[in-house]
This record gives structure tokens, sequence and C-alpha cells, in this order.
């Protein structure tokens, strides 16, 4: 799951970059509504993380303005801005959670994984896909109740394959969810990626689609 993290103090923005990468997510972050702006029309991202108080723009004028464009991207909106009216701002505009500072990453984290998930119509933590069950809190991949070893980034691949089955994602695509900015990816890493997943899962599992790309088979 890629999310983008927009908030302007540098020392927060790297250690909820950090902590939620160690939580599996693939993470890009900035300080300035004109850079999240840039980044959010470059980029497809699962979640945004959107602080209120950012020193080019208020992070609320700029949620309602992506709204009117069409954006229908989930945003969390995170600030220390926490009385009941600053929430009811911040929903009527847009957001689809809020979550005032301090806070817990964990906590954090959850939320982020509700909105993304919601956004997709999976309201369920965890889904069934045939006989794998896939956690994406735990991190956990089984099947048939047995925990099947994944790496980081081919959980994510799972992840992203497995919430959407049949839908055809291209490389890029795949890389865009895997790879945040200043990530080296090389020309044949999906490739790679998915000859190891297959030889975990079997190799019916993820179809290749000629010209296209790669799906999860439908059950």
């Amino acid at each position: 799951m890629r999310i983008l993290v927009i908030e302007d103090d540098a020392i927060l923005r790297a250690g909820i970059r950090t902590g939620l990468a160690l939580d599996g997510f693939t993470v890009d972050a900035v300080g300035t509504a004109a850079d999240a702006s840039a980044a959010a029309a470059a980029s497809q991202y699962d979640a945004l993380v959107l602080d209120v108080g950012l020193p080019d723009a208020d992070g609320v004028e700029l949620l309602k303005g992506w709204r009117r464009g069409g954006e229908t991207v989930p945003v969390l909106l995170l600030t220390a801005r926490n009385s009941v009216d600053d929430r009811i701002e911040g929903l009527n505009s847009g957001a689809d959670d809020y979550l005032g500072k301090p806070f817990d990453l964990d906590e954090l984290a959850a939320r982020v994984r509700a909105i993304a998930r919601r956004s997709k119509g999976n309201m369920a933590a965890a889904l069934q896909l045939g006989p794998f069950h896939l956690d994406s809190a735990a991190r956990e991949l089984r099947r048939d109740g047995t925990v099947i070893p994944l790496s980081r980034r081919e959980f994510a691949l799972v992840e992203t394959l497995f919430e959407q089955p049949g839908r055809v994602f291209s490389r890029s695509q795949l890389e865009d969810r895997l790879y945040g900015w200043g990530e080296e990816v090389g020309s044949n890493t999906i490739e790679v990626h998915i000859h190891k997943l297959r030889a975990k899962l079997g190799r019916d599992v993820i179809e290749t689609v000629r010209g296209e790309g790669y799906r999860a088979f439908r059950e």
C-alpha cells in the first residue's frame, strides 16, 4: 500500500514515514501544499495523510480543492486542531477520517488501512481468496491455515493483486505500489518478485496477461 504523508514538521514527518514504512507501507512524504499537489498528480496513492497546518496553505482548503477537482483518494486529516467543530469541518470538507495530535503510530496505521479498504469496497480487516487468507494489519498470508513467509515487497505485491482479483496491473503500476521516491527499481524487479511468489503460492495464483501485466486468479 503506497501512501503520501503531508506534514510540515520535518522531525514528525520523518518519524511518521519511518514508522509507517516499518509497518509495511510504501511511504512518500512532503512538507508543503504545493509539493503535495504535485505528488498527488504524478503518482497513484492508496491514501493521503494530510496535516491541516501547512506553511503555504490550509490543509482543509487544499482538501476542498482536491474534492472539487474530482480527486477521490482517501484522506486522513492529521492536526492539533481537535475540537468537535474542527473535526466536523474536516469531515464535511471531504476527509475520510480525522486524527488529532499527539497520536499513536499504530492507530494511525490502522486508520489509514481502514480508509484505504473502504475506498476499494473491502470492509473487512482481512480477506479470503480461495484457500488464501490475507491479513493486512498482521502482514500475514495463510494458505489453508499455514503461514506463508513473505518479504515486505512480496506481501505488498500479493496485497495489491488480491485486493482486486481479476484486475490487470501493469508492471509500472505495480512498481508504483511497491517503491517510493528514490528507491532503485531494476528493469526486471517485478518479474523477479512474481517468480518468487509463484514458487511459494503456486503458478496459477498470479496470471500473466500478455502485453498488459499481471492479475490474481478469481475464485
